[in-house]
Parts: C-alpha cells; sequence; structure tokens
C-alpha cells in the first residue's frame, strides 16, 4: 500500500480518488444552499438565468484555480458580491436608492441573519441572482486550490446565512452539513494520506449525524402560520388564532379552536381583517417588503363608508389587530405603538394583553357591480406585477381551468365572480383534508374533492393571477356571533382566509370563495359539542343565549347607488344573492345572480373505509431511511459483522449440488467446525492424519465417517446421493451441538 502525490490512495489494482472525494463534497454543500436560490427564482422568476450564472461560476473557478493563487478567490468572490448587491439595490424604490442612507441596508441585512426569510424581501429574485455567483466560485475555486478547510468554511458560511433566515429546510441543511464534513475530511486524506479503513469511520460518522438529525432540529425556527398557530406540515393541527406573521404555510386538517378570542363594538358587521399576503410559492404565502410608518395611512381611493370598531381582547395575548378593511386611524395611538404592514393591516408593536382594548376608524371601499365591470385596467405603477405573481412551476392546465371558468366574462370583476362561484359549486367544505404534496392551488383545483378557506382562497387568487387580475390572500375573521345590536362575539373558529380583488378608483374589494353555508354549520357544530363538554371560554356575555335577530322594520330601502351591508351582514336586496352568507357581511354583491345553490354538506371525521392508514414514505423518509441503511452496511463491514454472518450461515446451512460436491463442501465445514474447536489442519496433513491426531480429543467417530466419505469423493470418484446426505447430516449434527444417535 502506498500513498499517491495527487492525493490518491493505491490499494492493489484500485485508487481511491480523495481529493476528487472532496471537489463532489464541495458540490453537495454547494447545492445544499443553491437549493434555496433556485427555489426563490422558481417562485419570482429568473431560473434560467441562475442556471447560467452557475454554470459561469463553476467554469471560471476550475479554470482560474488554476493559475491564480488562493487569496484571488476572496478578491474575486468579493467584487462578484458587491455587483450582485449594488444591482439588487439599485432595483429596489425608495430608501434604498439613496446609498447614504447606509443605516437602513444595516439593519436589513440585520434582520435577515436574525429570522428574516430572504422571500419577504420585495425585490428577492434580483438579489439571488446578484449573491449566486459570489457564493459558488468561491467555495469551488478554493477546493480546486485545494484549500479544504477554506472551501469548507466559505460555503458553510453561506449555509448558516440561509438557516439563520430559516429559508433552508432540515433535510438541505444536513446534506449540507455533511458535505463541509466530506470537504474537510476528503481533504486531509488527500493531503496526508489515508487508508480505506477511515472511508468506513467517516461514512459511520456521517450516518450518526443523520440520525441525530432525525430527533435534533438543526433549523433554529420554523415557519410560523398566521391561520394557525402550530406550522406543522402534516397531520392535524389545532388553534385557529389568527396572529400578523409574515407567511402562512397551508396546513392538512384542522381543529379550529370554539373559544373566544375577542368581542368587537361597532355600528355595522365586517370581516375583521389581519394580514394580506402577496407572494404566493406554491405550499405557502408571503408578505413582502416591512412594516412602515402609521402615519402613512390613507383612505380607499374611491367612495367608501365609515365603521368605528372596539375590540376588547379576552385570550391571554395577541399579537395582531383585526379591524375592518381599510383602517384609517387608531383611537388615542399617539405613543407609536402601531404601524402598518406592507399590505396596509394594522401591526401592534406589543401583545395585547386579556381585556385590553383598542378602537379603530375603519374607510370600507362601497361600490356597486356595475362600477366594478366598468372599471378600466390602469394599475398603479408596481402593482400589477407585485400581485399577479405566480411560480414558474404553477400548471398550465390550472390556468386553461381559470380561462375556460372565466371565458363568458368580459371583465375583471365577472372574471372573479365566474371564479368564486366556481369554487363554491365545485368543491366540498371540509377541515379534514390531506395537505397536498405539490401546488396547493393545482392539487385544490384538480385533485381535492374538499377543503376549508385557505384552499379555496389560495385557488381563486391562483386562477385570477393566472388571467392577470391582481389578487391577494387575506387571513382574519368573519363577524363572528351577533348577540346584541352593535357587539360581536368572534371565536377561534371563525378564523377565515379570503381574497382581495383590486380596481382602480374603487381599491381592494372582498371575495369569498368557500361556502358559506357549511362554513358556519361546522362551526356551530364545533361550539356545541365543546359546551356539551363544559369546555371553557367558549362563550361570554350574552353569547349562550343565541344569535341576536333585529326587529323587522317597515322602512323604505335607500335609493342609493352604493348598498352597504345591513343589519343582517347582507347588501340591501340581496339576500338572494347565492354568494352571500345570510349571517356574515358582503361589501359588494350582484343584483343580477339567482337564487340557485349547490348544496354541500361538512364531511364528518370518521373513516369509513375503518383499517389503520397507511401513507407512503415521503422522498426525505426514503432518504433518511436510504443513508441509514448505508451506514449500517458500513458499520458491519467494518466490525466484521458481515463476515461473521457469512460464516455461521456457511457453517450451518449447505445448499445440495451434486454427490460429489455436497460432500467436499461438507468436509470444508468440518474442518473450519475442528479448527474452532481444537486446532487447523497443518500443511502437508492429510485429511486421515489430522482426524487421527484429534481423536484424542475428544473427536468421535462421525467426524472420521465424513473423512471417510470424503476420500471416496475426492480419490475414487464416486459416491451416492445416500452417502452424500449422510455426510451432510452428520456434520449438521457436529456443527450445531447434537449429540452423538445410535
Amino acid at each position: 500500500m502506498s500513498t499517491a502525490t495527487d492525493g490518491h490512495l493505491d490499494v492493489g489494482e484500485t485508487s481511491v480518488p480523495f481529493h476528487w472525494l472532496a471537489v463532489a463534497a464541495t458540490a453537495v454543500l454547494i447545492w445544499s444552499y443553491l437549493s434555496v436560490l433556485y427555489r426563490i427564482t422558481n417562485v419570482v422568476g429568473g431560473k434560467s438565468d441562475l442556471a447560467l450564472l452557475v454554470a459561469g461560476a463553476l467554469v471560471a473557478g476550475a479554470v482560474l484555480a488554476r493559475k491564480l493563487p488562493a487569496w484571488t478567490a476572496f478578491v474575486v468572490g468579493g467584487g462578484l458580491l458587491v455587483a450582485g448587491l449594488f444591482g439588487y439595490y439599485t432595483t429596489v424604490p425608495g430608501a434604498y436608492l439613496a446609498f447614504s442612507r447606509v443605516g437602513r441596508i444595516v439593519a436589513d441585512n440585520v434582520a435577515l441573519l436574525t429570522g428574516l426569510s430572504v422571500l419577504q424581501m420585495r425585490g428577492v429574485g434580483t438579489w439571488a441572482l446578484g449573491v449566486a455567483p459570489a457564493t459558488v466560485f468561491v467555495p469551488w475555486y478554493l477546493v480546486f486550490r485545494r484549500q479544504y478547510g477554506l472551501a469548507a468554511a466559505t460555503g458553510g458560511l453561506a449555509l448558516g446565512f440561509f438557516v439563520l433566515t430559516g429559508d433552508v429546510g432540515s433535510f438541505a441543511t444536513l446534506v449540507g452539513v455533511l458535505g463541509a464534513l466530506g470537504v474537510v475530511a476528503f481533504g486531509t486524506m488527500a493531503r496526508y494520506g489515508g487508508t480505506v479503513a477511515q472511508l468506513d469511520v467517516l461514512a459511520v460518522a456521517m450516518v450518526l449525524m443523520i440520525l441525530l438529525s432525525t430527533t435534533v432540529s438543526l433549523v433554529p425556527g420554523g415557519r410560523a402560520s398566521p391561520i394557525l398557530p402550530s406550522g406543522g406540515s402534516g397531520g392535524t393541527a389545532t388553534g385557529g388564532l389568527v396572529s400578523n406573521d409574515r407567511r402562512v404555510a397551508v396546513q392538512g386538517s384542522i381543529d379550529l379552536s370554539p373559544k373566544v378570542q375577542f368581542v368587537v363594538n361597532a355600528d355595522r358587521p365586517s370581516y375583521w381583517r389581519v394580514g394580506a399576503y402577496d407572494r404566493y410559492t406554491g405550499s405557502d404565502w408571503v408578505r413582502t417588503g416591512g412594516n412602515r410608518d402609521y402615519r402613512s395611512r390613507s383612505s380607499p381611493p374611491g367612495e367608501d363608508y365609515r365603521i368605528r370598531q372596539t375590540i376588547t381582547v379576552r385570550r391571554d395575548a395577541m399579537k395582531a389587530m383585526p379591524a375592518a378593511w381599510k383602517p384609517v386611524r387608531v383611537v388615542g395611538d399617539d405613543k407609536g405603538n402601531v404601524a402598518l404592514s406592507s399590505t396596509g393591516g394594522l401591526v401592534p408593536q406589543r401583545s395585547l394583553g386579556k381585556n385590553e382594548s383598542y378602537s379603530v376608524v375603519s374607510r370600507v371601499p362601497a361600490t356597486t357591480p356595475r362600477k366594478l365591470r366598468n372599471a378600466d385596467t390602469n394599475y398603479p405603477d408596481g402593482l400589477e406585477s407585485r400581485y399577479t405573481q405566480l411560480p414558474a412551476s404553477t400548471s398550465d392546465r390550472v390556468k386553461r381551468k381559470a380561462a375556460a371558468v372565466t371565458s363568458e366574462a368580459e371583465n375583471p370583476y365577472d372574471k372573479a365572480v365566474a371564479v368564486e362561484r366556481w369554487l363554491e359549486r365545485n368543491k366540498e367544505y371540509s377541515l379534514e383534508v390531506d395537505k397536498p404534496s405539490g401546488s396547493v392551488a393545482d392539487d385544490f383545483v384538480f385533485e381535492m374533492e374538499k377543503g376549508y378557506c385557505v384552499y379555496y382562497a389560495t385557488s381563486m387568487v391562483v386562477m385570477l393571477r393566472s388571467q392577470g387580475i391582481p389578487a391577494r390572500f387575506v387571513t382574519g375573521y368573519t363577524s363572528g356571533q351577533r348577540v346584541s345590536k352593535d357587539e360581536w362575539v368572534v371565536r377561534g373558529v371563525d378564523s377565515h382566509a379570503w381574497v382581495e380583488v383590486y380596481f382602480p378608483d374603487v381599491g381592494w374589494v372582498r371575495f369569498d370563495p368557500t361556502p358559506g353555508g357549511p362554513r358556519v354549520d361546522a362551526e356551530q357544530q364545533r361550539i356545541e359539542s365543546a359546551r356539551e363538554d363544559g369546555v371553557s371560554g367558549v362563550d361570554t356575555s350574552g353569547s349562550e343565549n343565541g344569535t341576536w335577530t333585529p326587529e323587522p322594520t317597515s322602512t323604505t330601502p335607500s335609493s342609493s347607488t352604493t348598498p352597504t351591508p345591513g343589519e343582517n351582514g347582507t347588501t340591501s336586496g340581496s339576500v338572494g344573492d347565492p354568494r352571500v352568507d345570510p349571517n356574515q357581511p358582503n361589501d359588494v354583491v350582484d343584483p343580477g345572480t339567482t337564487n340557485t345553490t349547490t348544496a354541500t354538506s361538512v364531511t364528518t371525521t370518521s373513516d369509513e373505509g375503518g383499517g389503520i392508514p397507511v401513507s407512503p414514505p415521503s422522498t426525505e423518509q426514503l432518504l433518511y431511511g436510504g443513508l441509514a441503511l448505508f451506514g449500517l452496511l458500513v458499520a458491519a463491514r467494518r466490525t466484521g459483522t458481515f463476515e461473521r454472518a457469512y460464516r455461521a450461515a456457511w457453517m450451518r446451512w449447505q445448499p445440495r449440488k451434486d454427490p460429489e460436491a455436497d460432500v467436499e463442501r461438507a468436509f470444508e465445514r468440518l474442518e473450519r467446525y475442528l479448527a474452532g474447536q481444537h486446532r487447523a489442519r497443518r500443511p502437508g496433513e492429510t485429511p486421515r492424519e489430522y482426524l487421527e491426531a484429534l481423536s484424542h480429543v475428544g473427536v468421535d467417530d462421525r467426524a472420521h465417517r465424513v473423512g471417510t466419505l470424503y476420500e471416496q469423493a475426492r480419490y475414487a470418484g464416486e459416491v451416492s446421493r445416500e452417502q452424500a446426505d449422510e455426510a451432510v447430516s452428520l456434520v449438521n449434527d457436529l456443527v450445531r451441538g447434537r449429540s452423538r444417535t445410535s
């Protein structure tokens, strides 16, 4: 065995290329964080540009490494990074153009390092293309310069950045860590020489890391969900407490809380809006941009009506400020305790405690179907591109379906109504669903028969965006249970998601594609069940007596052309509209619709098929299992387990061939057995001499009989099947410790 100078270990006629194994490990490390950049460009566009930049960086790194010293990597890499970030900041409007405001730029980068997802950056596509060349070039250059430690460190820094932002998953993080370990280990072996046995040790160490990672999270934080307090990716989530987090993950089955969250005193009902989201990733929603000063608030661009509401918190802590859209004033806020999100929602700067109250004045867009039909499509700068964004992986069949559903509509409003009705009438409402493995909208439109508000709203936004109509995903609460003329009790079961569509000179208008009747029935069943079980916090003063209903009056309806919500939460003269939930408000309705609906039942949680449901393993589980199996096999090889198991099986089990071969194999087994019990046969010692020499230590005549049959098969070449069976049986008895039978 000799160690070659080029980093290869020669073992007989084979060679272990440690340097090239280090290069491969570097590629794995780079892949771990490039997967984040690929996902970004898939969401916002630029996949082909990313591929070209990465390919160029790889070629440049490999070529320049042959001609330039190692320190050049940091100069070139730093130049690439500065150029890329300069290109990004020059595309971001407003404050970033003024590079004198260095504090703002530094603050944003610090926010990224403390958990702000890069997907929340407005120009994240440009940013991803800007940072990709440097993060690929530097470690790739260094590994070809055989600076293995520096290659692992620079790649590890890039991976660590995405770990801190929470954008890289636990599996990709694990792969990246293993890649960095491989760079250092293989590089050390290439530089100082290594052995094949060390490869076994390295493989076992990597597998131990994999097994530990299944129980210890490598990512310091998760993707939060403003519709649910737990962001689990599978199983059943519970709760329904809406927060104003910047990311909402689509869940599988949910069990919403029946407990009271807050009480609203207002002069009319509304949906109590919390957050809106503009960027769709295919599996979740992200709100881009940061919060802004509350003083930058503005009213809707068109006609509106006023709602003043006072919300009193009824839970221990609430990190949101539900309010009717559009909030224009928080009464008494003179201490800067409230900010505005990038989509205009209220953001408290601290948690609101139990029994704490706040008052908000909102200006709600008031319009008519006729005005919305006649609205132009001259959208404000940047709004159309922001709110028509779809991932590049969005399937063509979704676009074709949306086009078919809206084929008879001639304007954005009628298209929105068509999509809203199609979802209401073609999908069942249920809280019991399996989370899609692919695109949420694609799976719900084509594969799923049922779902709840998040699925309906997501699908409607995607379908509208595919037709060039600006729309966004919104979370909050429905109006809740009305307990008096001006009071509503809002519970966790009232958590909801809906859609807002933008119309020039009007603003954002709400659409709700979730079937109202089945949803209300499901909520009521949950509340009644909780009451029967004695759950605390389900009711507050007056809510246990049922919903308050106003007494009918003979007042003549207003002749105004601008409809406003009536006492029962609908618009005057539109009770028969199938899109309107009679127990919930609706800002704008179409009086031309007919009073026909498709009956939809609430799916129960019972499993009619019976038995234990078995789900196929995920891709990640298969990879974990495969790597773990590989490590176990390597460990078994390293410890000699394979050899011992093979010997044990070889000694105890003998397949049958022809009689002569069976006898020879039986004698080989006998020899191995006697060598373990006494001593091995010496060179030049015949089988007969060997057996006679062991006679004095108790070797009985069974061994001698096998020896005789062996000599007959070896030298005479003739044994019968019965004699062969006898030889095999005798050796089986000896090996298995059976006593001699008479």
